[in-house]
Protein backbone atom coordinates (compact mmCIF):
# COMPACT_ATOMS: atom_id res chain seq x y z
CA UNK A 1 0.00 0.00 0.00
CA UNK A 2 1.81 3.00 -0.88
CA UNK A 3 0.64 6.32 1.15
CA UNK A 4 1.49 9.32 -0.58
CA UNK A 5 0.05 12.49 -0.23
CA UNK A 6 -0.39 15.01 -3.69
CA UNK A 7 0.14 18.99 -3.27
CA UNK A 8 -2.27 20.60 -5.42
CA UNK A 9 -1.27 24.68 -5.13
CA UNK A 10 -3.42 27.03 -6.26
CA UNK A 11 -2.40 29.84 -7.79
CA UNK A 12 -0.37 32.52 -5.54
CA UNK A 13 -2.63 35.01 -6.50
CA UNK A 14 -5.73 33.67 -5.04
CA UNK A 15 -4.15 34.18 -1.20
CA UNK A 16 -5.48 30.72 -0.54
CA UNK A 17 -3.38 28.03 1.27
CA UNK A 18 -2.69 24.67 -0.24
CA UNK A 19 -4.92 22.36 -0.81
CA UNK A 20 -3.82 18.85 0.50
CA UNK A 21 -5.82 15.68 -0.82
CA UNK A 22 -5.71 13.10 1.41
CA UNK A 23 -5.91 9.23 0.66
CA UNK A 24 -9.17 7.73 1.67
CA UNK A 25 -7.27 5.25 4.03
CA UNK A 26 -5.41 7.94 6.10
CA UNK A 27 -9.13 9.99 6.19
CA UNK A 28 -10.08 7.06 8.10
CA UNK A 29 -7.33 6.26 9.95
CA UNK A 30 -7.65 9.76 11.04
CA UNK A 31 -10.94 10.02 11.88
CA UNK A 32 -11.33 6.40 13.70
CA UNK A 33 -8.17 6.85 15.22
CA UNK A 34 -6.59 3.80 16.65
CA UNK A 35 -8.11 0.60 17.11
CA UNK A 36 -9.71 0.15 20.65
CA UNK A 37 -9.37 -3.67 22.02
CA UNK A 38 -9.68 -4.07 25.09
CA UNK A 39 -8.32 -7.56 25.57
CA UNK A 40 -4.66 -7.61 25.67
CA UNK A 41 -2.64 -8.87 22.53
CA UNK A 42 -2.08 -12.48 22.68
CA UNK A 43 0.80 -14.28 21.38
CA UNK A 44 0.88 -18.20 20.08
CA UNK A 45 4.38 -19.55 20.71
CA UNK A 46 5.29 -22.89 18.62
CA UNK A 47 8.11 -25.18 19.38
CA UNK A 48 10.13 -26.85 16.85
CA UNK A 49 12.19 -29.45 17.62
CA UNK A 50 15.71 -29.56 16.31
CA UNK A 51 16.71 -31.87 14.37
CA UNK A 52 19.44 -33.81 16.15
CA UNK A 53 22.37 -34.51 13.73
CA UNK A 54 23.62 -38.07 14.15
CA UNK A 55 26.34 -38.95 11.40
CA UNK A 56 25.72 -42.37 10.19
CA UNK A 57 28.82 -42.75 8.39
CA UNK A 58 27.37 -44.91 6.06
CA UNK A 59 29.78 -43.40 2.65
CA UNK A 60 33.18 -44.12 5.18
CA UNK A 61 31.86 -46.86 5.91
CA UNK A 62 31.36 -48.18 2.26
CA UNK A 63 34.67 -46.95 1.19
CA UNK A 64 36.46 -48.78 3.89
CA UNK A 65 34.25 -51.97 2.86
CA UNK A 66 35.47 -51.60 -0.81
CA UNK A 67 39.20 -50.15 -0.97
CA UNK A 68 40.45 -51.50 2.65
CA UNK A 69 38.71 -54.00 4.76
CA UNK A 70 40.79 -55.58 6.87
CA UNK A 71 39.80 -58.13 9.17
CA UNK A 72 36.24 -57.56 7.68
CA UNK A 73 36.08 -54.22 9.33
CA UNK A 74 35.05 -51.96 6.87
CA UNK A 75 31.99 -54.21 6.31
CA UNK A 76 31.45 -54.63 9.98
CA UNK A 77 31.12 -51.07 10.26
CA UNK A 78 28.83 -50.68 7.07
CA UNK A 79 26.79 -53.30 8.89
CA UNK A 80 26.63 -50.94 11.91
CA UNK A 81 26.48 -47.57 9.67
CA UNK A 82 22.98 -49.32 8.28
CA UNK A 83 21.52 -50.10 12.06
CA UNK A 84 22.51 -46.50 12.34
CA UNK A 85 20.35 -44.99 9.29
CA UNK A 86 17.24 -47.54 10.60
CA UNK A 87 17.37 -46.44 14.00
CA UNK A 88 17.83 -42.68 12.89
CA UNK A 89 14.18 -43.12 10.65
CA UNK A 90 12.30 -44.64 13.43
CA UNK A 91 13.41 -42.11 15.84
CA UNK A 92 15.77 -43.65 18.39
CA UNK A 93 18.20 -41.26 18.53
CA UNK A 94 19.73 -43.06 21.72
CA UNK A 95 19.98 -45.75 19.31
CA UNK A 96 21.40 -44.23 16.19
CA UNK A 97 24.29 -42.16 18.55
CA UNK A 98 25.37 -45.55 19.66
CA UNK A 99 25.18 -47.89 16.44
CA UNK A 100 27.17 -44.55 14.89
CA UNK A 101 29.75 -44.54 17.60
CA UNK A 102 30.29 -47.96 17.59
CA UNK A 103 30.37 -47.52 12.90
CA UNK A 104 33.19 -44.29 13.75
CA UNK A 105 35.39 -46.76 16.16
CA UNK A 106 35.64 -49.66 13.40
CA UNK A 107 35.86 -47.25 10.49
CA UNK A 108 38.88 -45.43 12.51
CA UNK A 109 40.35 -48.83 12.82
CA UNK A 110 39.85 -50.12 8.97
CA UNK A 111 41.39 -46.97 8.10
CA UNK A 112 44.60 -47.26 10.06
CA UNK A 113 44.72 -50.82 9.38
CA UNK A 114 44.38 -50.63 5.80
CA UNK A 115 47.35 -48.00 5.33
CA UNK A 116 49.70 -49.75 7.52
CA UNK A 117 48.51 -52.66 5.49
CA UNK A 118 49.23 -50.68 1.77
CA UNK A 119 52.63 -49.07 3.53
CA UNK A 120 53.85 -52.78 4.43
CA UNK A 121 52.73 -53.59 0.92
CA UNK A 122 54.92 -51.20 -0.71
CA UNK A 123 57.90 -51.09 1.81
CA UNK A 124 58.33 -55.37 2.06
CA UNK A 125 58.87 -55.89 -1.66
CA UNK A 126 61.25 -52.87 -2.23
CA UNK A 127 63.06 -54.30 0.84
CA UNK A 128 63.21 -57.69 -0.44
CA UNK A 129 64.26 -56.77 -3.69
CA UNK A 130 66.97 -54.22 -2.09
CA UNK A 131 68.07 -57.31 -0.42
CA UNK A 132 68.69 -59.61 -3.50
CA UNK A 133 71.01 -57.10 -5.42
Amino acid sequence: MNHTVQTFISPVSSGQPPNYEILKEEHEVAMLGAPHNPAPPTSTVIHIRSETSVPNHVVWSLFNTLFMNPCCLGFIAFAYSMKSRDRKMVGDLTGAQAYASTAKCLNIWALILGILMTILLIVVPVLISQAHQ
